[in-house]
């Protein structure tokens, strides 16, 4: 065993939406590290584009097309990850969307596309992954939530993606509590504001209350993001579970 405790060598990891974004950055941080990752994403395309990067930075990645909205792709594709690596001993479910909308006009298809994604796909995907860290005893499951879990936005209005990240942070809490004695650990990490395709920090109409609210009064990259992901799914988080890291810059402190 190493004597590094963020060393990730042997270990494997599945990345839900690791094609893109955050996850991305989180699928290149723990291959960095040591582990051996696979990613998932819809995206056929996307996903061998993402190993192809993956293989000219002298990593090996295992792409799965899989919809995790759909159970049966969840099953797969724990099944395929667990086939190409041996074993899972680290999921994070990173996949998610979200919209900006009034609650007036925010409508049931919206809701229902970001609890879908964002809360019970994350769920389906822990439980099927879980099962195969109970059989052995140990994992780690990181989820990523929000500073959206914690304050609510402005200007724009999400209320969807609000909830939908005060779910998944009560959710980390709640499986953490009944999975401690299987020797899995889950908690989350809740970003502030970081340059995604999914979050515009350069419009000029956010500037003044996503950047400069902020005590660094910048936004981040996704491979700031990262490293608390790896440090959560290492062996130096070993008597943390339960807990929602925050890396949003200060953004929650004021």
């Amino acid at each position: 065993m190493s004597s590094n405790p963020f060393d990730l060598t042997g270990r494997t990891a599945i990345v839900t939406g690791g094609n893109q974004g955050l996850g991305r950055a989180f699928a290149f941080g723990l291959a960095a590290a040591g582990a051996r990752v696979a990613i998932a994403g819809r995206n056929t395309e996307r996903n061998d584009s993402v190993v192809a990067e993956a293989a000219a930075a002298g990593y090996e990645f295992t792409a799965i097309t899989a919809d995790i909205t759909r159970r049966d792709d969840i099953d797969r594709m724990t099944a395929e990850a667990v086939h190409a690596l041996g074993h899972v001993d680290i999921l994070v479910n990173n996949a998610g969307t979200c919209y900006h909308n009034d609650s007036w006009d925010v409508t049931e298809e919206q809701w229902d596309d970001v609890f879908d994604l964002n809360v019970k796909a994350l769920w389906e995907c822990s439980i099927s992954v879980g099962a195969h860290m109970r059989e052995r005893r140990s994992g780690s499951i990181v989820n990523i939530g929000s500073i959206s879990g914690i304050i609510v936005n402005r200007p724009q209005m999400q209320p969807a993606y609000n909830a939908s990240k005060a779910a998944v942070h009560q959710l980390t809490k709640s499986l953490a509590a009944e999975w401690g004695p299987l020797g899995i650990r889950v908690n989350a990490v809740a970003p502030g504001y970081c340059k995604t395709e999914m979050a515009p920090v350069d419009r000029p109409e956010f500037q003044r209350y996503w950047i400069e609210d902020a005590p660094m009064q910048r936004y981040a990259m996704p491979e700031e993001i990262s490293p608390s992901v790896v440090f959560l799914a290492s062996d130096a988080a070993s008597f943390v579970t339960g807990s929602v890291l925050v890396a949003d810059g200060g953004y929650t402190a004021w």
